[in-house]
């Protein structure tokens, strides 16, 4: 191996700050759709996001939640933290594996169908009182 190791997930999203994070991958929606979701909860308390997420049209919004209250379980259970505390700190998608169809046309041509998939990542912290 090289002299420079790559940090771990865990140092690279939170470095030595309390809080968790989940991460749901190959999630079989267009990340520009789930993008529209997260924007939403971003920076928000995790039982406001939750409450936003559930009652959010989008269908992007179900596997979000799901997110958010795994991060939220997450911190609970490996930090010993409170969900009342804890805030969305950083939520992001990223285009996952792309599947590709083809839909025949006129003339014996082809067209390309992208199915597209994301990972949704969402960072959960608690509040810092000397930030407030």
């Amino acid at each position: 191996m090289s002299k420079n190791e790559r940090p771990t997930r865990r140092a690279a999203l939170l470095g030595d700050r309390p809080g968790s994070y989940a991460i749901a991958r190959h999630v079989r929606m267009s990340p520009l759709k789930v993008r529209r979701v997260v924007d939403l909860v971003r920076g928000l308390s995790v039982t406001d996001a939750l409450n936003v997420l559930k009652f959010a049209p989008q269908a992007a919004s179900e596997p979000v939640y799901k997110v958010v209250a795994s991060a939220t379980a997450n911190a609970e259970s490996t930090e010993g933290l409170r969900a009342e505390e804890l805030f969305v700190s950083a939520a992001f998608v990223d285009e996952g594996m792309t599947l590709r169809r083809i839909r025949p046309r006129a003339k014996g041509s082809a067209s390309r169908i992208l199915k597209r998939a994301s990972h949704i990542t969402v960072v959960v912290e608690p509040k810092s009182e000397k930030g407030a």
